[in-house]
């Protein structure tokens, strides 16, 4: 079999290619990258290396050619027109290239009444798959844990959470148990194939109270519960430039709709995830 990953240089794509290293061969993968020049470490373990446009549907195809299976990592554009089309365009080199087996990553935040700017694209997508005529798979992903490693600094210092969504809880998950969950959807074909959509997240969501309770436990420092509103975190992360995307997206945790949790990620790996205590108590260094 030949698993094509793409996005193989950033952060998901990277760990996926990690986690495939465990259960397939580096001759079986090969690595879909915009700059191949940034992936000379994953041709040095034998991976090969293909550049990639999204843009460019040639460019697709001729990635594509020989795969069997495509496991779909979108860009980190917020422009919803972009997304689409790099996903119309990689559907149709997917049909050009003769591969008809796709494992599409996706969000929580899908909800037809949800404001996140990116909501209309994660419901397009799954329908676009539909309506192809592929093989395909959708696994959403709930919130990264990750970034709230290197936040703590800053959230200790503040001694609060700010996140503006009320007495909502929200879900997560790390990027490593993650892209654990997408090695195994691309090696395992009971899993996938048949329009499945899996979530996921860890066993529970935590209300921001819970959330910073447990940050208090890890760093050993008070950190409270102190709401700002949507345009004041947009106005503080504005120069990270994505500011007013992110408090789009906590304008649908505001509404509840960042806290669904599934049992999905022990069905597909076989055990649980890790709790957001362990996690952060692996992760942090005081």
């Amino acid at each position: 079999m030949k698993y094509a990953i793409t996005g193989a240089t950033g952060n998901l794509g990277g760990q996926i290619i990690e986690q495939m290293l465990k259960l397939a061969e580096p001759a079986e993968l090969i690595a879909l990258v915009h700059t191949p020049a940034k992936a000379q470490v994953l041709v040095e373990q034998g991976i090969a290396v293909r550049p990639a446009d999204y843009l460019n549907v040639a460019s697709m195809t001729q990635a594509l050619i020989g795969v069997d299976v495509l496991v779909y990592v979108p860009s980190k554009t917020y422009d919803v027109v972009q997304r689409v089309t790099e996903l119309q365009n990689t559907l149709q080199a997917m049909k050009l290239a003769h591969v008809d087996e796709i494992v599409f990553m996706s969000f929580f935040a899908d909800q037809e009444n949800n404001p996140f700017v990116m909501s209309p694209y994660y419901g397009f997508a799954p329908r676009a798959l539909a309506a192809s005529s592929l093989k395909y798979t959708v696994a959403k992903n709930s919130l990264y844990a990750d970034p709230l490693v290197p936040y703590l600094p800053e959230l200790i210092e503040r001694q609060n959470v700010i996140y503006p969504v009320g007495n909502q809880k929200m879900a997560f998950i790390s990027l490593e148990e993650s892209a654990e969950a997408f090695a195994n959807l691309a090696v395992k074909p009971q899993l996938r194939n048949h329009g499945e959509t899996y979530l996921l997240s860890q066993k529970k969501a935590y209300t921001m109270i819970e959330l910073a309770a447990i940050m208090s436990e890890v760093t050993g420092k008070p950190i409270g519960y102190q709401p700002v509103t949507l345009q004041e975190f947009a106005d503080i992360y504005e120069s990270d430039g994505d500011g007013s995307e992110l408090s789009s997206m906590y304008a649908g945790g505001a509404k509840g709709l960042l806290s669904e949790v599934s049992n999905d990620f022990e069905k597909i790996t076989g055990h649980q995830p890790s709790t957001m205590k362990d996690f952060l108590y692996q992760n942090y260094r005081k």
